[in-house]
Formats: C-alpha cells, structure tokens, sequence
C-alpha cells in the first residue's frame, strides 16, 4: 500500500543465469542502497497520475535529477536508475514478473508467461534489438514487419495495422 508507481523487478524468480555476472544491482552502491528492495525495469511502468500529482512526486524525481546532473557519472542509466534510487522517498509496487520479461535478464523457460517483451540490450551478445525481434517474435514479427515496410515504401496514406479486422492491436 502507498505506492503510486508500479514497475517490474528485473527477473527475480526465474533469471538468467548467463547474464549474472553483468546484475549491477546485485552488488556494490545498488545492492547496499536498495537494502531488501529489488532493482526495477523501466520499459514498463503503471502510475496512479492523480495522487502522484496530488503528492508532487514529479517534483521530487525532478529536485533529485537537478542534483545529480552536477556529477557527470551519476544515473548513467537514468530511466531505470533514478525511480530505483528514489524508492525510500517514493515507493515502487513490484508488479509481477510476467508483466515484463526480457531475454537477457530472464530465463527462457518463463518467456511464455510473458504479457510483454521487452527487447532490452543483452550485455553478453550486444545484438541489435530489430535482430532479437526477428529472431523472438518469429512469423508473428516478420508479418508485421514485412507489412511496415510496404506502408513506408508505398505513396499511399499510412494505415492503422489491424484496420482490416476492426482491431486496433498488433
């Protein structure tokens, strides 16, 4: 209770074994400075906007960014780094972990409870994400890509990708 910003924590109970040596957060600052809290991805994040703006929480991700910004190496990651660094001022909700798996962080086996993707960059490979959507999102990726490409190369107007069904999802 209390918390006004949802994010996942990076695969907690299913992770990636090859990629533990790279877990930054599993030591040093990150490990002494979030005590029992976990280290959370940014790709996917659930706000309650009204209390959050009712509570100024804005303003005090924006009071720490200002003063983090004087030293060059801080926050290097800021997207994910300043939420994780602020949670004993504004608390984080650990959505569960099939709200948000990611290949690099997380195990293949628990890739199919997945409800998103996130092509996030894999320390170990360095593979370019449009390389990992081919390679993860199979027939379903290339029909779409395949499909992106013909709207860009075409003089036509740009179409909506499930006009044809009446659905307006991937």
């Amino acid at each position: 209770g209390g918390a006004h910003v949802a994010m996942t924590p990076f695969c907690l109970d299913h992770p990636n074994n090859q990629t533990r040596g790279f877990r930054f957060w599993e030591s040093g600052f990150w490990k002494s400075h979030l005590g029992s809290n976990p280290y959370h991805i940014s790709a996917l994040f659930v706000i309650d906007l009204q209390a959050f703006r009712e509570k100024g929480l804005g303003d005090v991700y924006r009071q720490t960014y200002h003063a983090l910004t004087a030293d060059p190496n801080s926050l290097s990651n800021l997207d994910q780094d300043l939420p994780n660094y602020l949670q004993h001022q504004v608390q984080i909700h650990s959505l569960p972990e099939a709200w948000l798996w990611c290949e690099a962080w997380c195990a293949n086996t628990s890739r199919s409870n997945a409800k998103t993707i996130d092509l996030c960059n894999n320390p170990q490979t360095k593979e370019p994400k449009l390389d990992q959507a081919r390679r993860i999102g199979g027939e379903r990726w290339a029909s779409i890509d395949a499909h992106l490409s013909e709207l860009m190369a075409s003089d036509g107007p740009m179409v909506t990708l499930g006009a044809e069904t009446g659905k307006d999802e991937l």
